[in-house]
């Protein structure tokens, strides 16, 4: 399995977050769009949960900030 260095992590989400702010999209709007828990998209982006699994893991790679496959 692949390690996840946090700073590189946390740079990624930062991006995502600026990424929200300059198409003027809300983020929980776009969580409700996409099938997802706002909360769970909101912890991804502060960086509180990595994306390892579940559904963390599925809002981490649609918001493109880890690399994977989603079922």
């Amino acid at each position: 399995m692949q390690r996840i260095d946090r700073t590189k992590h946390l740079e990624r989400c930062r991006r995502a977050k600026a990424e929200f702010e300059w198409r003027g999209v809300c983020i929980g709007e776009w969580a409700r769009e996409h099938n997802f828990c706002p909360q769970t998209v909101y912890d991804v982006l502060n960086g509180r949960i990595m994306g390892r699994r579940g559904e963390a893991h599925r809002v981490a790679v649609a918001l493109g900030i880890k690399e994977g496959a989603t079922a």
